[in-house]
């Protein structure tokens, strides 16, 4: 039984016994294969409310870290088929990185098990477009400047104006930086990395057909 099948065949909220059972490459699988099922609308058999919640209350042990944008149009569970304690998910405008994201990646990974992290942007990225525009208002000031490492690139080479091509390649610079940046800024999750422990990869979901592009960054 390959686990996907396993994992399709789970009653209760993901348990510790399956999260160790699985590679970093296995976890990614579980991803490609939950965004498979919502493009197709072929979602699994939902498991019961009741045993999920049961299970969730002795503990919690995902699979899968993803840093998410807070756009409404990604909703993180959904996009890969996902049911309560299956995912640990932060959102931040942009799926951009401070300390406070790393640390709970950190915890994510080393302290509760967790076998890959998934950086996931998305088209027509509202903050990637208020970089690109140098939008400077408030607390979205500092936000933004994060992810100006990748829009000056593409805004030197493409111009100042916002198109479907130049917000999409920042979008894709920002997911590459962004696994970048939480390697450099975190030892504890670089050296996990370096053993194989976990898999820190990046995907651009599509807004518009359900889609998440893997191949961004490997990793």
């Amino acid at each position: 039984m390959s686990k996907t099948q396993a994992y399709l065949a789970l009653e209760s909220s993901v348990q510790a016994d399956f999260q160790s059972s699985l590679s970093p490459n296995d976890a990614l699988e579980l991803l490609q294969s939950g965004n498979q099922r919502f493009i197709e609308e072929k979602g699994a058999k939902r498991r019961s409310r009741t045993n999920l919640l049961k299970g969730a209350a002795q503990g919690q042990a995902p699979f899968a870290a993803v840093l998410g944008c807070i756009d409404s149009r990604a909703p993180i569970e959904e996009i890969f088929d996902a049911e309560i304690g299956d995912l640990f998910v932060a959102r931040v405008a942009g799926n951009t990185v401070n300390g406070d994201i790393l640390g709970s990646i950190e915890y994510a990974c080393k302290y509760a098990g967790s076998k890959l992290v998934l950086v996931l942007g998305h088209t027509q990225c509202g903050a990637v477009k208020g970089a690109y525009a140098s939008l400077k208002d408030g607390n979205l000031t500092g936000l933004l400047e994060r992810i100006e490492p990748a829009v000056a690139p593409v805004r030197e080479t493409h111009g100042s104006e916002a198109t479907d091509e130049a917000i999409g390649l920042s979008v894709a610079n920002n997911v590459q930086l962004v696994c970048e940046r939480i390697k450099r800024e975190s030892q504890i999750l670089a050296e996990l990395a370096e053993s194989g422990a976990i898999r820190i990869v990046g995907g651009v979901y599509d807004v518009a057909t359900g889609e998440v592009d893997f191949s961004t960054y490997p990793g």
